[in-house]
């Protein structure tokens, strides 16, 4: 579950809210810009200094990059705490992983203050020390004076006084001032860890950190210092373990080697509610950090609850670690899956191929005018993105995904929503297709069912100086049935904003007709398109397709009715057959079908286990074509019918004859390809009757019933023939 917030109702976090929602970050961007060009790092037209500018703009976006994940950490905070007083109240115990603890932070600031004066501190200890010692530090002061290089490009360097010392620019110097004194006057938001302590109180919170001190709130309210021995992590485990404290917080410093779990011998053997505040930049700490109160000999699992915002800009945090957890799935494991423990989607990791493809898709858009949220010009004043070459033409090489991502964190947050909202878009049609479409590179897959069995194997390649081979398995899959119920369905049409009630009149069946993810043409043109969830189906159309169907809205009542029929008409039970060629595949990989390359592993109810390429009937008949092999495949009429009119499948059959489903006049028939003149009076006697459309004659099976099918399979089954193929 997910601990969303909308910070601006929370009074903490209000004014750094502000900062972000009046630009402060931006404005920081554009004085930076000023004060490289009153420098002379840079001028109106040029980069004199290629070197100075880029350091310059290396510390403000790492600078920017640690602000805004302690910003946005510290912004949960509130949310948090009301769902730890909740579990506190149901009786279960709350574990927080964190990375960071500001510890660097608080010891630069007591540094600056006496001993004496510890122990009733006048400072805060926040996110925004991040920025103020950016500014300090690292914001372009120094003057550069220009020259001439030796092939005549005007450049600049660093302009030193008589004694050698740095001359300082003036104007740079006073926006340097002026940031300084506003952030300054802004109420602070303390780090996420210090606000869990000093709402709970150290006598309820068991601390496993890094820390050596740490600030505390007395009950008057004042802030002291206060020094941690190095064995108060393991008091503090003890404490919490004992029962004696329920919360515990830890990071990845302090959190080493223990555990938090719900142990049998341990007298806290309450469920542990382990919200993920802050994942951090490392997946193998942010998986070993969920480890900790999920270990064997424990009372009961925990409950995992990753902790976000709605601020857009998180999710540059969220997909670095997205795209780690994957790849730490691939690498450990052999599959991405098992990386990120199902708590992340595909469109969470913003690093991905379908990303980096959407962000292309977004600037082409952006760069036609397709983009509400912003214009062109516009968006590469905000961010310092140079997207044209010299010649006003866009660049082959575009910013890369993850430089788009750091730029994106210095604006408002109204247009962090609405880029995020342009980008997304593209991004969720693009994954949304290749799902559709069965292509989603998800790497090593399991499948799962209710049972398999293999029902039948066959050798279809033979390595001759090895002998190793590649099989083919016939394997019957069972799943057990999950429709889509009516009260689910109602909700979902209650919640959608757009839902429609919609019924078949030619099939007399019901669906919810929901928007989709627009795609874009080739001309930039948005194509809307809809979705149909039905009981047990979901099917994506474009708008217009749509339109032109046989679908129409339908009131309630004749919705309800239609609806509850098609469920309580479902089995409990679907069973079904698949193909999954497993063994030497690489000899026999470019004879494979290229459409769909996902490897895939199972395990039959006898705990057999196989891995290896999934391939559908008609895919299967082709690979046995291009293996010189002839080929018989054993489906009954229902399944022919259902795998051709449902799936839209075209089968190839015996004879050289095709299946496949064809749409005429609005209609769906099932038609015969392949038919020669003297073939006809022989398919007519069987039951097919013939049209001539566009003066050619065209054959089709009856979809009435199955009788007319039955003896078309009879005579020629499903299968394919090499010589056929040949010929």
């Amino acid at each position: 579950k997910d601990v969303t917030q909308n910070s601006s109702n929370d009074s903490d976090g209000a004014a750094f809210l502000r900062i972000i929602a009046s630009s402060r970050l931006q404005i920081i961007h554009s004085n930076l810009e000023a004060a490289l060009q009153a420098s002379g790092i840079s001028s109106e037209t040029s980069t004199l200094n290629p070197q100075a500018k880029s350091a310059a703009r290396s510390a403000f976006e790492s600078n920017k990059q640690r602000f805004f994940n302690h910003l946005i950490t510290a912004m949960k905070c509130p949310s948090l705490i009301r769902a730890i007083e909740a579990d506190l109240a149901a009786g279960h115990s709350a574990v927080i992983q964190v990375v960071s603890t500001s510890e660097a932070v608080m010891e630069r600031r007591l540094e600056d203050i006496p001993p004496s004066d510890w122990d009733d501190l006048q400072v805060d200890f926040t996110p925004r020390e991040n920025i103020m010692d950016y500014l300090m530090h690292s914001f372009p002061t120094q003057l550069f004076e220009p020259y001439t290089d030796e092939n005549g490009d005007l450049r600049s360097r660093p302009a030193l006084d008589g004694d050698g010392n740095p001359i300082i620019c003036r104007e740079a110097e006073r926006r340097r001032d002026d940031l300084i004194e506003h952030l300054g006057a802004l109420a602070p938001v303390q780090g996420a860890l210090d606000q869990i302590l000093w709402h709970f109180g150290g006598e309820a919170v068991a601390e496993v950190t890094g820390r050596k001190r740490r600030i505390v709130k007395t009950r008057e309210g004042r802030l002291k210092v206060e020094n941690r021995p190095a064995s108060s992590n393991l008091g503090e485990t003890q404490a919490f373990m004992d029962d004696a404290k329920r919360i515990l917080i830890f990071s990845d410093a302090g959190g080493t080697g223990r555990s938090y779990h719900a142990d049998l011998g341990a007298k806290n053997q309450r469920l542990r509610v382990h919200y993920l505040l802050e994942p951090g930049w490392k997946a193998d700490n942010a998986i070993q950090g969920l480890g900790r109160t999920n270990r064997t000999n424990q009372a009961q699992p925990p409950l995992f609850r990753p902790v976000a915002t709605n601020v857009k800009g998180e999710k540059r945090f969220l997909s670095t670690i997205a795209r780690r957890l994957d790849t730490l799935g691939a690498i450990t494991k052999g599959q991405r899956e098992t990386g990120g423990q199902n708590m992340f989607r595909a469109e969470d990791n913003l690093e991905s191929p379908y990303a980096r493809a959407a962000l292309r898709q977004f600037f082409y858009k952006l760069r036609a005018g397709k983009i509400e949220a912003c214009s062109y010009a516009k968006f590469q004043e905000m961010t310092g993105l140079t997207l044209d070459e010299a010649d006003g033409t866009m660049k082959e090489n575009l910013p890369p995904i993850h430089q788009f991502l750091n730029r994106c964190l210095a604006l408002r947050i109204n247009m962090q929503d609405a880029i995020f909202e342009a980008f997304g878009g593209f991004l969720s049609a693009i994954i949304e297709d290749a799902r559709q479409a069965g292509t989603l590179d998800v790497g090593l897959e399991t499948l799962r069912a209710e049972k398999f069995e293999i029902i039948d194997r066959k050798v279809i390649f033979e390595h001759e100086p090895t002998g190793a081979t590649a099989t083919a398995l016939a394997v019957e899959r069972t799943d057990r049935n999950d429709p889509l119920t009516l009260p689910r369905v109602k909700a979902i049409c209650a919640d959608t904003k757009g839902a429609m009630l919609c019924w078949n009149k030619t099939s007399k069946r019901a669906a919810l007709m929901v928007n989709a993810p627009a795609f874009m043409d080739e001309d930039g043109v948005p194509m809307l398109r809809v979705k149909l969830l039905r009981p047990m189906a979901t099917e994506i159309l474009a708008l217009s397709e749509f339109s032109n169907s046989h679908w129409e809205e339908v009131d309630d009542r004749m919705f309800e009715q239609l609806w509850q029929a098609e469920v309580e008409a479902v089995p409990e039970f679907t069973t079904s057959k698949i193909t999954l060629i497993c063994g030497l595949l690489l000899p026999i990989w470019d004879r494979l079908p290229a459409d769909n390359m996902r490897i895939y592993r199972l395990q039959t109810e006898d705990g057999e286990r196989a891995i290896g390429r999934l391939v559908s009937h008609e895919q299967l008949l082709n690979v046995y074509v291009r293996l010189g092999l002839d080929c018989q495949i054993e489906m009954s009429p229902q399944e022919v019918f259902a795998v051709v009119m449902e799936a839209r499948t075209t089968l190839s059959l015996l004879g050289d004859y095709q299946l496949r489903r064809s749409l005429v006049m609005g209609q769906s028939r099932l038609e015969l390809i392949g038919a020669s003149g003297a073939a006809l009076p022989g398919l007519k006697a069987m039951g097919c009757f013939t049209e001539v459309i566009q003066w050619k004659t065209r054959v089709f099976i009856p979809v009435e019933g199955i009788d007319v099918l039955t003896r078309i399979l009879a005579e020629h089954p499903v299968g394919a023939s090499a010589a056929d193929a040949a010929a």
